[in-house]
């Protein structure tokens, strides 16, 4: 069985059924918070007096640091310094509260940033629920036990393109091609790897010695498949598990609506740097698309291979990178095309994509951020 919590936000969708629980949250509970002065201004207050050690009415670098760790566990990131990439993301949202310089800052400068990130946060629940599913083996034993195994097993054997590749290579590739849909967590995922998936070939033993066959496969890979059933009873897999298909639609929206179009443009053109002329390079085509993205449906840039592609080629078209300054009403112009050969290209090839992270430490500790929120 795997049930299905939410990592924030309202509950919106509880299903019941013989094999799961779900509750899918979607970021209102946020977003009543953030919106409600009284009650936020209280959240506030709290906060900042945890957080101010010395009294002195400002918030230091260090004092601010939990908040930082907080935030970024509430994103969702692994603890700072285990990637260069969730790092930089960690440092820019230091950089938010101080604005890149300041040493200290005050309740109104902690107050406005808290509320831009969990309105964030909020808004990308809403558009991009996150489901919090607890893998138990349950799933996985009714995968094994149906008719469709074997097949589906046969079947994931012959899309397996490993040359030289050894049984034991082979029934690797096999668990990492198998879902959360099937009962299992990602087996691409170090601690998975180690485990559970290697303690089940383990199991094995000499067995993954012979020579490789369909028949070898699936005899042993149905073996392994037991074994993991039997770990995950043991020490269930918990996985944030979130689901979204770009398809164009809601670029579509944002373009027809001309006062909200006009009004998203001008926005984004606050960020863009511009000449003395009021002259803005083609070189920012990519850092205003970046800075809309969410009104457009979109992810950030950097956010999705396939669409970072898409994106890109967008911008290709229109000569983004030549570096000729235009004025501000032609910047406008073609972000607005690029936005109109994004849609296009999504529209005719839809991108779905399925994210799947494993969650290490119990929820209600990863981040402390929106504790006042229980009753």
């Amino acid at each position: 069985m795997h049930n299905k919590k939410s990592s924030g936000g309202s509950m919106k969708e509880e299903q019941k059924s013989s094999s799961s629980h779900e509750e899918v949250m979607d970021g209102s509970d946020i977003m009543k918070l953030v919106e409600n002065e009284k009650v936020f201004s209280t959240f506030v207050d709290h906060k900042f007096d945890e957080l101010d050690i010395d009294r002195d009415g400002k918030l230091s670098l260090k004092e601010l640091q939990p908040a930082v760790t907080d935030i970024g566990a509430a994103l969702g990131l692994p603890p700072q310094g285990s990637s260069s990439e969730s790092d930089h993301i960690y440092t820019e949202v230091l950089n938010e509260f101080t604005h890149g310089k300041q040493e200290k800052i005050s309740k109104t400068e902690f107050k406005e940033v808290l509320s831009d990130f969990l309105l964030g946060m909020a808004a990308g629940l809403k558009r991009d629920p996150v489901v919090i599913l607890r893998i138990d083996g349950e799933d996985l034993h009714e995968f094994v036990k149906n008719p469709s195994f074997e097949p589906e097993m046969l079947s994931i054997f012959s899309e397996i393109e490993l040359p030289d590749g050894s049984l034991k290579d082979y029934i690797i590739k096999a668990f990492e091609k198998l879902t959360v849909d099937q009962g299992m967590p990602p087996a691409t995922d170090p601690w998975v790897m180690s485990n559970i998936v290697g303690p089940a070939l383990e199991s094995l033993r000499d067995a993954l010695d012979q020579p490789l066959s369909r028949e070898t496969f699936l005899a042993e890979f149905k073996r392994a498949t037991e074994c993991v059933v039997q770990l995950l009873k043991e020490q269930p897999v918990i996985v944030a598990h979130s689901q979204n298909t770009f398809d164009g639609s809601g670029v579509k929206r944002l373009l027809s609506n001309k006062f909200e179009l006009d009004k998203t443009l001008d926005s984004t053109l606050k960020s863009v740097p511009k000449d003395r002329h009021g002259k803005i390079s083609k070189e920012y085509l990519g850092l205003a698309l970046d800075s809309l993205a969410a009104s457009a449906g979109l992810p950030p840039l950097g956010g999705v291979d396939k669409m970072d592609n898409i994106m890109n080629e967008a911008l290709k078209m229109f000569d983004a990178g030549d570096g000729k300054m235009v004025k501000e009403d032609e910047f406008k112009k073609l972000l607005t095309e690029v936005l109109g050969s994004i849609m296009l290209q999504l529209e005719g090839s839809p991108v779905s994509v399925s994210i799947n992270s494993v969650v290490h430490e119990p929820l209600a500790t990863s981040s402390t951020l929106l504790q006042p929120l229980s009753p």
